[in-house]
């Protein structure tokens, strides 16, 4: 890949939440290295700190920003400190896994909360600014939870499928006005959940692994770039082939 290509990104200002840890640290080091500066999001600002020294160690160029996303005080917060943005990437959010009966309103209240209402007000923060200008990418991590049935990921997955919606109906709203709207629905990946059953899911694909964050990130990478200037209202699955089969 030539250094042209590889900064295709410079000069513009990627938002990408969750970016502490899992996909979302490996999405805000594969934006940096496209030249992009990046606003890291998350909760731990030590965490945070973290990710902002590695990325400037590799030549990037990024800042923490604070919020609890599950809040709706949170997603306010986010989109004030931020400011204006090209590239927002909706990836933070959190799972749930069992048995129906034993998820209380609580939690399922908290799930759709950080899960969808949480990118549902970060896109009407910051897509009619985008659209004004006549450019922008918003990307959000779907999952094949909501592609397929998985015992004990009901609401999850529900919450994933929500996201496939709302990723078409924005990109008929705003891609008119030069905005791109896509969703990746990635597969298992080795992130912070308990490796061997990711192994166990991996091993249920077409490429019979599981994937690794970074292989996650390139491709965000690619759908956030110009290379990628024709493709919206997507839902790009990477998950070894699962769903195809």
């Amino acid at each position: 890949m030539s250094e042209a290509q590889i900064k295709d990104l410079e000069g513009q200002v990627a938002l990408v939440t969750g970016a502490t840890s899992g996909i979302g640290r490996a999405v805000a080091f594969q934006l940096a290295a496209q030249g992009a500066t990046v606003l890291v999001h998350g909760r731990d600002a030590g965490r945070g700190t973290q990710v902002i020294e590695e990325i400037e160690l590799t030549g990037g160029h990024a800042r923490f920003v604070a919020a609890d996303i599950g809040t709706t005080e949170g997603v306010r917060t986010l989109v004030d400190e931020a400011g204006e943005v090209d590239i927002l990437v909706n990836n933070a959010g959190f799972a749930w896994a069992g048995a129906s009966v034993d998820l209380d309103a609580e939690k399922f209240d908290a799930l759709f909360d950080t899960n969808v209402r949480a990118p549902y007000l970060l896109v009407s923060g910051f897509a009619p600014a985008m659209a004004a200008k006549g450019s922008g990418s918003i990307i959000s991590l779907a999952s094949m939870a909501g592609l397929i049935g998985l015992v004990g990921r009901a609401a999850y997955g529900a919450t994933k499928l929500s996201l496939v919606g709302l990723t078409r109906s924005w990109a008929a709203e705003y891609s008119p006005r030069g905005v791109r709207v896509n969703a990746i629905a990635p597969g298992p990946v080795y992130t912070a959940s308990d490796p061997a059953r990711i192994k166990a899911l991996g091993e249920t694909t077409l490429l019979g692994r599981a994937a690794q964050p970074e292989e996650i990130a390139n491709v965000i990478g690619f759908i956030a770039s110009p290379r990628a200037s024709y493709v919206t209202g997507a839902i790009i699955s990477v998950d070894g082939g699962r769903t195809a089969i």
